[in-house]
């Protein structure tokens, strides 16, 4: 008669080490979860996108033997780029904005107080330009910004329209010529001049409504005003000097690629000046005498009502201001002064532009 043994080692005890062996793993892996969910959650334990990729932070001695095949989290480093483009801004329908933002083929590149702001804003009533309101003076002073800052500034436009900015100051700089080259050889430039004297005295007012401590007119003008000495250092007197500052933009680009605006016309005649610029731009003539009509006491032409807007246009308050009165012989001396730079400017240009 067979006897069975208690206590003896047989089949029982390797059943048991494998239930320890099944509770140990079973806590391992709980550890492991919990772990894992603390760390795809957030310090206010909103929890995190469980496919996003996620760091483990460094554990501690523990953590170390039970997660030895986690990835510790990137050291700091730069934050990350950009996001990429957002979708196309959408008008009151829901479609995308139709157009294109481009480089402009067309700048107004000068001259200041000679009407330059007349020119923009008589130019963006003809359906095929689109042009920037502000001055983003990027040949001049964001340069640095690069092609693609001044692209973003642009209007959108239709393959059929033209882009077009304007910075009078662009005129007078040195640098603008050969930057304006680099980015097209093809830019139409239009410049738009005025008397000179004229052009000082109002570029004189303007700067005495903002700063009323400034010298005098005639103070600022001469180095000796009994001898006769102009201080071609004041800027004022340096932008009239027309045929100076031309010297630089012909050696970029071909006189047929420059259109000359004459600012005493655009007041007298704005449809006809307006005219000659389509007709430059390449464009029909869609601005004529309809768009104008002469407002007296402003003392220069302004947009009648169009189908865009339901009220009749003028320039800002800026415009139209009154002129200084200046002493008579200061004005017959200046216009001395200027006489050899007009005589080279209508010669180059091949206008006369009367300014005598």
């Amino acid at each position: 008669m067979a006897y069975r043994v208690r206590g003896r080692a047989g089949p029982a005890q390797p059943r048991r080490a494998r239930r320890l062996l099944f509770a140990f793993t079973l806590s391992l892996s709980c550890t492991y979860l919990c772990y894992s969910l603390l760390c795809c959650c957030d310090d206010l334990g909103r929890s995190r996108l469980l496919g996003a990729p996620r760091c483990l932070r460094s554990p501690g001695a523990s953590g170390q033997k039970l997660l030895p095949k986690s990835r510790p989290c990137d050291r700091p480093g730069p934050p990350p780029s950009a996001p990429g483009p957002r979708a196309p801004a959408s008008n009151h329908s829901g479609a995308p904005k139709p157009g294109t933002k481009r480089l402009p083929q067309a700048l107004i590149v000068g001259v200041k107080k000679g009407g330059t702001r007349a020119v923009l804003e008589f130019i963006r009533v003809h359906p095929d330009v689109r042009a920037l309101g502000t001055e983003p003076h990027f040949f001049d002073r964001n340069y640095g910004r690069g092609l693609d800052w001044y692209r973003s500034l642009m209007p959108r436009t239709l393959e059929t329209q033209i882009t077009l900015e304007k910075t009078p100051s662009y005129f007078v700089t040195q640098e603008a010529p050969r930057r304006i080259f680099n980015m097209s050889r093809d830019t139409k430039l239009i410049v738009v001049v005025r008397n000179p004297v004229t052009r000082a005295i109002s570029d004189y007012t303007q700067t005495l409504s903002k700063k009323p401590d400034i010298p005098t007119f005639e103070g600022l003008s001469f180095r000796n005003r009994t001898l006769g000495l102009v201080d071609v250092s004041w800027n004022a007197i340096r932008i009239g000097m027309y045929a100076l500052h031309l010297e630089s933009w012909l050696r970029y680009f071909p006189l047929a690629q420059i259109h000359f605006v004459s600012g005493e016309r655009l007041i007298t005649d704005p449809a006809g000046e307006m005219g000659r610029v389509q007709d430059f731009l390449g464009i029909k003539r869609f601005i004529t005498d309809k768009h104008f009509y002469f407002n007296k006491t402003k003392g220069f032409p302004c947009l009648k009502k169009t189908q865009s807007s339901l009220l009749p246009r003028c320039l800002g308050k800026s415009k139209g201001r009154t002129h200084v009165q200046i002493d008579p012989e200061v004005i017959d001396q200046l216009r001395e002064f200027y006489r050899p730079y007009n005589i080279k400017f209508y010669e180059t240009v091949g206008q006369d532009f009367r300014w005598e």
